[in-house]
């Protein structure tokens, strides 16, 4: 008889469900990007829309730091403006001060400009991307969108919160059309075969909390309870400010900054969620070996929580050293955490408990 395969689940899916009893998963936000020489090369030869929306391209780019560094899990190399390509606008790179989004929405008045087409025929690259992606890689692949507040501020030319306060109703609207078109490209993404998704609600510091709870939190929750069944991550920059919101949305996963300890943070999300995160992307100029020894005492922190996730607190940046980046996955892949019970090892006041 043919000996039988014994599947083991990969560990990024484990820690989502928060039953990871190995050591735990490492990937990086912006992973495949303008740090990487081999990127680089790329970029040499293609404009960022072509590199974006060439599945070919995709593949090979989402492939890479699999292929550099060992990572546990591949993120599509994507951007995070594809959504308002589906809703009729044009998406541009010009080089300096980030994507321009044309023609920009200002207002109620320019509602007449979005016209939301099928994800599947306006972004149709991004399944065949994946599609030639789930082909060779044996990782888990996240997928993502931005967060429709995120959204809105870039096709608002960063001047969304004047909106939000000139006509708060009309911005409500126009968030709503955003978070519906997220929701159909995510299911699209799934549909072609990631394994689970994040959502980047970047700009979100720049709300307060009130603003936070009517212009950024309804629009989550719609898209996490959409996509049950799949593994759900929600990232925003001083994520550490909403911590009990984004708890209540309850996704599978919180990425969060490094504005506080992630033993801190956890004393405050339930060990139902899964928190990832949380070193300062600058550490990585650090010598190696103070990399090392960072990435060991965050490690250490966190020994024994069957839902933790090793990830920096933002994104990599560009004039990162790939060795210092090496050195930071290299610690993780090489801890050897005590064998002990997962739930004795949360902290006491937590077991059981929600914020």
């Amino acid at each position: 008889m043919p000996s039988s395969t014994v599947f083991s689940e990969p560990s990024l899916l484990k820690a989502l469900a928060c039953k990871n009893e190995e050591r735990p998963p490492v990937w990086i936000m912006r992973q495949a990007g303008r740090y990487l020489p081999d990127y680089q090369t790329i970029r040499k030869k293609h404009s960022l829309e072509e590199m974006f929306r060439n599945p070919e391209l995709i593949f090979e780019i989402t492939k890479q730091p699999l292929d550099i560094l060992d990572v546990d899990a591949a993120i599509l190399f994507a951007d995070i403006l594809h959504v308002p390509l589906s809703l009729g606008f044009a998406v541009t790179f010009p080089g300096k001060g980030g994507p321009v989004v044309a023609p920009t929405m200002r207002s109620a008045d320019d509602f007449i400009q979005i016209s939301p087409q099928p994800v599947e025929e306006a972004l149709g690259f991004v399944r065949e991307g994946i599609d030639l992606i789930k082909k060779e890689i044996k990782q888990p692949l996240i997928g993502f969108c931005g967060g429709p507040f995120t959204v809105m501020t870039y096709m608002t030319g960063k001047k969304g919160k004047k909106w939000l306060y000139s006509d708060p109703e009309s911005a409500l609207e126009f968030l709503q059309i955003v978070t519906n078109q997220s929701i159909a490209y995510l299911k699209m993404q799934v549909a072609a075969g990631v394994d689970a998704v994040q959502i980047f609600d970047s700009w979100a510091n720049l709300l307060s909390r009130n603003e936070f709870y009517r212009f950024a939190l309804p629009f989550l929750r719609q898209i996490v309870q959409a996509m049950r069944g799949t593994p759900v991550i929600i990232f925003s920059r001083a994520s550490t400010q909403f911590v009990s919101e984004m708890v209540s949305v309850k996704p599978s996963a919180i990425s969060f900054d490094w504005t506080y300890s992630m033993q801190e943070i956890r004393r405050h999300v339930p060990p139902t969620i899964a928190v990832q995160g949380n070193l300062d992307p600058e550490l990585l100029y650090a010598p190696i070996p103070v990399i090392e020894k960072e990435t060991t005492k965050l490690l250490a922190s966190m020994e024994g929580d069957p839902g933790y996730i090793v990830n920096l607190g933002h994104g990599v940046l560009p004039d990162s050293p790939v060795d210092h980046v090496k050195a930071f996955v290299n610690t993780v892949k090489n801890f050897s955490p005590r064998k002990t019970d997962s739930a004795s090892a949360l902290p006491r006041r937590d077991r059981g408990h929600g914020t």
